[in-house]
C-alpha cells in the first residue's frame, strides 16, 4: 500500500503550547479566523475528521507548514459551541497520528495532505517492565495532584492493558513542554515511548513531591510564627502584670537618649535617627535585628568629632624621639617638621609616610614613638596577605555577619578621629575576583579624598584627612606607582656594627632584662661579647636576631638565679666569650672575610638584598674553541644583559684597552656567581663582569682588597645604582679596604657612617677604563682619572 491510498486531506486545526494524543479527548477555545474556519468545515463533513497540530512558535497568527511540527494527530469534532465573543469551544478526540506531506489550500482555512501513521509497536520484557513501573508512579499522582477526576483517573491507568495509550493518557496529565509532548508523540516504537514517558514522569513527580514539601515547610512556618506571636503577646502582659516594663521599649528608649547625647554630624544623626525607627519595628526574633543594632552601636562609638590634643612642644617631641631610637634623623627631623606645622596652622593636613627598609630595623616601633611624641593613640594592623577589597573598606550590610573595614574598626578603637595609624607590609598585598586591595588605598591614602572616605558598612562619609598614616614595606617593587605618588618614602637603611652595638646597649639589652625579671648588676655584658654575639650569631640588616640572642642570654642567667638554694645569695653573672658556644650554640657565621687571593677571572662585587648588602664574587673563564657566552648562577635578565653588554664592550676596545683581540676570537666565555640556588638580579653588577672578563682575557688577576659595584652601559659609561650604604658595610664587614664606586653615588656616601668612611678608600669612576687601572692595580694608589680618598672623595676630584 503507497503513501497515495494512506493519504488523506482535512482541515488543519493549529494548537499553541499542548499536544493531542491519540485516543484523548481534549477541549479547545477557538478563536482565530483560519482555526475556526477548520472547526465549521470539518463539521460539515459525515465524519467530521479534523488534524490537531501543533506549532513551533506560539506567537505565530498564521503558521504555514514550515511553523508546524510534522507530525501531528487526526482527530474527530465530538461537540462544539459558541460563546457571545465570537469563539468556538470544541471538544475534540485523538484518533491516529499522522505525518503532514504538503498545503492543498490556505484560505478560508488550513487543508494539508496527511499520511497515516500506525501506532508505535513492540514487545519484550523491558516494555512489559516499563509498563509496569509507569503505572506504580501513577498511583503517586493523586496524592500530589489536587484535581477533579484524578483518582478515577489513576484507578484507570493501573488497569490499561495497552502501553501505547496508557504513555498518552499520562503525558496528556502532566505538565510537560510541548517539545517534550511532541517527542513522545513522534516516538515510532512502544520501547522508546516508553522510556521518554519514564523520565519525564519521574521529574514531575519529583518536581511534585519538592513542591508539597516547600507547602508543608511554610505553612509549619507560619504556624509556629503564629504561636510565638501569643507567647510573645502573653509574655507581655505578664511583664506588665510583674511591674517588669517593657523591655524592647527600654531598649529604643535608652538607645534613643544616646543618640540625643552623642556628639555626631547632623547628617549622621538624621541616618541614625532613620535607622532607630526600623528598629522598633522589628521584633527582636528578627535577624535584622541584631543587625541593625549592632550598626547603630557602630556609629555612635565612632570619634565623629573627638579628637587627642598634640603635643606641640618641640623639645620634648625630639626628646622623646631620642629616648626611643638611635639614628634615623631623616625621619625623626620631618615628625618635628610636621608638629612645627600644626602648631603655626592646626588645620593643616596630616602627612601619609611610608617606611621602607629591610627586616628588624624598627619600622613599626618607630609608628609608636611617633604616636607617643605626638600625644595620639596609636594604631596597627598588617596588610600582608589581604586579597579581599572588603577587608579595608567593609561588607555591605546586606547578610547577618557583615562587617565594617579594618579602617572604620581602627578608628572606633582609637576613640579619636586623629590617631596614628600603621599599615604595616604594605608591599605584601594580594589582588584576586574580589577586588583589589591596593586600588581601595588609593582612596584611603589620598588627602583630597579621604576627609568623606565611604566604608560600604557603614554607608556614611568619615573623615580621615587628620588621621597620621604611617606605611611600611620591606621593598617597593610590588607597590603600585598610583600608590607609592600618595605616599612620601622615607628609607630605613640596615646598621653597621657599631650601631648594632649602640641599640643594644641603649635598648634590647635593658629591655631583655627586664622581661627576664633581672636588672643591670645581675647580669654583666662587656662589649667584647657584645661585638661577638653580634659578628658571630647574627647577620641581618636590621637587629631582630641579635634581640633573640640577647634575650637567650637572659634566659640563661636567669636560669642560673633559679637554680641556687633558697636563701643562697645572688652572685652577679658575667657572660665570658667562652660561655658563649654553650649558651648559643655554634656560630652561626664565620668571620665575613674576604678572599685573600682571587685567581684571574675572579672579581669582587657587592650587591644589595633586603636583609643588607652582601658579597658578591663574579667567576669567568675562558673556553678555547667555543664561541659562545655561558652564564650560570641562576641570574635574572638583567644580570644577564650586563654580562653581554660587558662582554660586547670589551671586545669592541681590546686593541685600545691593551687586550689580545685574538682571543675574544679564539675563546668562548662562562661566567659564573657562587650560591646558585639562589636567584640573582640587578644591575649593580655591570663593572664587575667588565673587570673579571678583562682578567680572563689578560691573565692577570684583580687586587683581592678591592670590591665595585655599578651599572655599565655599551658606550663604556659606568652609571649609578642604590643599596651603596648597606653595600658598603657589606664590604667593610669582610674587610675590603678599596671600593670603586659611579661618580654619581658620591652624594649617597653621606649615609655611610663616620668610622666606616675613614677605614675605606673610595675610588670613583665615571667610564670603564677608569675601572680596569684601579682593580688591577697592585702598586701605586693612583692611576690616570681615578681617584682614591679616605672618606667621601671631593666632587672636583
Amino acid at each position: 500500500m503507497n503513501n497515495e491510498t494512506l493519504a488523506v486531506t482535512l482541515p488543519v486545526l493549529t494548537i499553541k503550547r499542548t499536544v493531542l494524543f491519540p485516543g484523548v479527548m481534549m477541549p479547545l477555545t477557538v478563536g482565530r479566523a483560519r482555526s475556526i474556519a477548520a472547526v465549521e468545515a470539518a463539521t460539515k463533513t459525515e465524519e467530521k475528521t479534523i488534524l490537531v497540530v501543533a506549532q513551533r512558535d506560539p506567537l505565530t497568527e498564521e503558521p504555514g507548514l514550515e511553523e508546524l511540527y510534522t507530525i501531528g494527530t487526526k482527530a474527530i469534532v465530538k461537540q462544539i459551541g459558541r460563546s457571545e465573543e465570537g469563539t468556538i469551544h470544541v471538544l475534540v478526540q485523538g484518533l491516529e497520528r499522522v505525518a503532514l506531506l504538503k498545503v492543498e489550500q490556505a484560505n478560508p482555512c488550513l487543508l494539508i495532505r496527511a499520511r497515516r501513521l500506525d501506532h508505535p509497536e513492540g514487545q519484550g520484557t523491558e516494555v512489559q517492565a516499563l509498563h509496569r513501573a509507569i503505572q506504580e508512579l501513577v498511583t503517586d499522582l493523586p496524592r500530589l495532584i489536587q484535581a477533579p477526576g484524578i483518582q478515577e483517573a489513576a484507578v484507570a491507568f493501573s488497569n490499561e492493558d495497552n502501553p501505547v495509550y496508557l504513555a498518552y493518557r499520562v503525558a496528556s496529565l502532566l505538565n510537560l513542554t510541548v517539545q517534550d509532548e511532541q517527542k513522545l508523540l513522534e516516538s515510532s516504537s512502544t520501547i522508546e515511548l516508553l522510556r521518554s514517558l519514564y523520565g519525564a514522569l519521574s521529574k514531575e513527580i519529583q518536581i511534585l513531591q519538592m513542591r508539597d514539601k516547600i507547602t508543608n515547610d511554610a505553612q509549619a512556618k507560619i504556624g509556629r510564627s503564629q504561636r510565638e506571636y501569643v507567647l510573645r503577646e502573653q509574655l507581655k502582659a505578664i511583664q506588665e502584670e510583674l511591674g517588669e516594663g517593657e523591655g524592647e521599649g527600654n531598649e529604643i528608649t535608652e538607645l534613643k537618649k544616646k543618640i540625643q547625647d552623642a556628639d555626631i554630624p547632623d547628617h549622621v544623626r538624621k541616618e541614625v535617627e532613620r535607622e532607630t525607627s526600623r528598629l522598633a519595628k522589628v521584633p527582636p526574633s528578627s535577624p535584622d535585628h541584631q543587625v541593625l543594632r549592632t550598626y547603630l552601636d557602630l556609629v555612635l562609638e565612632l570619634p565623629w568629632k573627638k579628637a587627642s590634643k598634640d603635643l606641640l612642644e618641640l623639645s620634648k617631641v625630639r626628646q622623646v624621639l631620642e629616648d626611643d631610637h638611635y639614628g634615623i634623623k631623616e625621619v625623626k627631623e620631618r615628625i618635628v617638621e610636621h608638629l612645627a606645622v600644626l602648631k603655626l596652622n592646626p588645620t593643616a593636613k596630616a602627612p601619609i609616610l611610608c617606611l621602607v627598609g629591610p627586616p628588624g630595623v624598627g619600622k613599626t616601633s618607630l609608628g609608636q614613638s611617633i604616636a607617643r611624641a605626638m600625644g595620639r593613640t596609636f594604631e596597627r594592623f598588617s596588610l600582608g596577605g589581604v586579597h579581599d577589597e572588603a577587608e579595608l573598606r567593609g561588607h555591605r550590610r546586606t547578610y547577618v555577619g557583615a562587617l565594617p573595614g579594618r579602617i572604620i574598626q581602627a578608628m572606633r578603637r582609637a576613640g579619636a578621629n586623629n590617631p596614628v595609624l600603621m599599615l604595616d607590609e604594605v608591599d605584601k598585598m594580594g589582588r584576586d575576583f574580589r577586588g583589589d586591595p591596593a586600588a581601595a588605598l588609593l582612596e584611603i591614602l589620598d588627602p583630597a579624598q579621604n576627609h568623606t572616605f565611604r566604608d560600604h558598612y557603614l554607608d556614611l562619609p568619615f573623615d580621615l584627612s587628620k588621621v597620621f598614616f604611617i606605611t611600611t614595606a620591606n621593598t617597593l617593587d610590588t607597590v603600585s606607582q598610583p600608590l607609592l605618588d600618595r605616599m612620601e618614602t622615607i628609607r630605613l637603611q640596615g646598621y653597621s656594627e657599631r650601631e648594632k652595638a649602640e641599640i643594644a646597649r641603649r635598648y634590647l639589652w635593658p629591655r631583655r632584662l627586664k622581661e627576664a625579671g633581672l636588672d643591670a648588676s645581675q647580669a654583666l655584658l662587656s662589649d667584647d661579647v657584645l661585638n661577638l654575639v653580634i659578628s658571630r650569631y647574627t647577620r641581618e640588616a636590621g637587629v631582630r636576631q641579635l634581640e633573640q640572642m640577647l634575650g637567650r642570654l637572659t634566659r640563661k642567667v636567669a636560669l642560673a638565679f633559679a637554680d641556687l638554694p633558697e636563701g643562697e645569695a645572688r652572685q652577679p653573672v658575667s657572660i665570658r666569650p667562652d660561655v658563649l658556644e654553650e649558651w648559643l650554640g655554634s656560630e652561626r657565621f664565620m668571620p665575613e672575610e674576604a678572599r685573600k687571593v682571587l685567581p684571574v677571572g675572579v672579581a669582587t662585587g657587592l650587591a644589595w638584598t633586603p636583609t643588607g648588602g652582601d658579597v658578591l664574587y663574579i667567576e669567568t673563564t675562558l673556553l678555547p674553541g667555543s664561541h659562545e657566552l655561558t652564564i650560570t648562577g641562576q641570574l635574572g635578565d638583567v644580570m644577564q644583559e650586563s654580562a653581554r653588554a660587558a662582554r660586547s664592550y670589551l671586545w669592541s676596545h681590546a686593541e685600545s684597552m691593551g687586550l689580545d683581540i685574538s682571543r675574544f676570537k679564539r675563546n668562548g666565555v662562562h661566567i659564573h656567581v657562587p650560591s646558585g640556588a639562589i636567584p640573582k638580579d640587578g644591575p649593580s653588577a655591570g663593572i664587575t663582569m667588565a673587570t673579571a672578563l678583562a682578567s680572563s682575557y689578560e691573565g692577570k688577576p684583580v687586587r683581592s682588597d678591592t670590591a665595585m659595584t655599578g651599572e655599565i652601559s655599551l658606550s663604556g659609561l659606568v652609571l649609578p645604582v642604590g643599596g651603596i650604604k648597606e653595600k658598603v658595610l657589606a664590604a667593610h664587614r669582610a674587610g675590603i679596604k678599596r671600593i670603586i664606586l659611579p661618580k654619581a653615588n658620591e652624594k649617597d656616601l653621606k649615609e655611610v657612617p663616620q668610622e666606616v668612611r675613614e677605614d675605606l678608600t673610595f675610588i670613583l669612576v665615571e667610564r670603564i677604563e677608569e675601572v680596569l687601572p684601579a682593580a688591577f692595580n697592585h702598586d701605586a694608589m693612583a692611576h690616570g682619572n681615578v681617584h682614591f680618598r679616605t672618606g667621601i672623595a671631593p666632587a672636583s676630584a
